[in-house]
């Protein structure tokens, strides 16, 4: 599903990563792991297509996204992958529904058939009474729900995490984690997460180590 071959990026003088090599099946959920400041969520945001590598490339479903620019990679992120941040980036002003269905209202979809979905997501996941709710009155764990949600609005094959439960007591962590496994198992999507937890790292399929630039065998 994804192939990551000799991904080099610098900022500056400074090169964070050196050469990363990786593999992830369809289905897989893997989980990398390092000290802050080892690349981490930079190889996160070029595989999300958030940020363009300086050297390698990088396959996602068969598809060279180094190819792609412009309204080209923008409709394959929209399409394709789906992202959770760790501080949910919903926007205030609008409700749990609204918030999920703008990807889907971006990617052309009709507004009646996005809402449709957002609603059964948000149903599926709990949130069925709260969906006329804006985001100051919805919990922390309720928030990352309503924002895996909106990364699943499209029917992505990807699902991108940065630091997903690192706002969350850790009751609304484990929710959150075995969410996760829950729909690997309804949807059969892929996962690649980044994180601090031990504990969601060692529940993922492979847990990856990312050290100086580079990805520790």
């Amino acid at each position: 599903m994804i192939r990551v071959e000799n991904i080099q990026k610098s900022y500056g003088s400074l090169p964070i990563l050196k050469g990363v090599n990786l593999s992830v099946q369809t289905g897989e959920i893997v989980s990398i792991v390092g000290a802050s400041g080892a690349g981490k969520t930079t190889l996160l945001q070029i595989i999300g297509t958030l940020d363009q590598a300086d050297k390698g490339n990088l396959f996602i479903a068969d598809q060279n996204i180094m190819g792609l620019s412009g309204n080209k990679l923008a409709k394959f992120r929209n399409k394709h992958i789906g992202f959770v941040f760790q501080f949910h980036q919903l926007l205030p002003e609008f409700t749990a529904i609204e918030n999920v269905c703008i990807p889907g209202w971006i990617g052309g979809e009709s507004e009646t058939k996005i809402k449709k979905r957002a609603a059964e997501l948000l149903d599926y996941l709990g949130l069925s009474d709260r969906i006329s709710h804006k985001p100051s009155a919805l919990s922390g764990g309720e928030q990352q729900r309503v924002a895996v949600a909106r990364a699943l609005i499209n029917q992505p094959s990807v699902i991108l995490a940065d630091e997903p439960s690192g706002n969350l007591d850790s009751h609304s962590a484990e929710e959150l984690h075995q969410l996760f496994f829950n729909l690997r198992k309804e949807f059969n999507q892929t996962f690649v997460i980044v994180t601090h937890n031990q504990v969601l790292a060692a529940q993922s399929d492979r847990m990856l180590t990312i050290k100086d630039g580079v990805i520790l065998d």
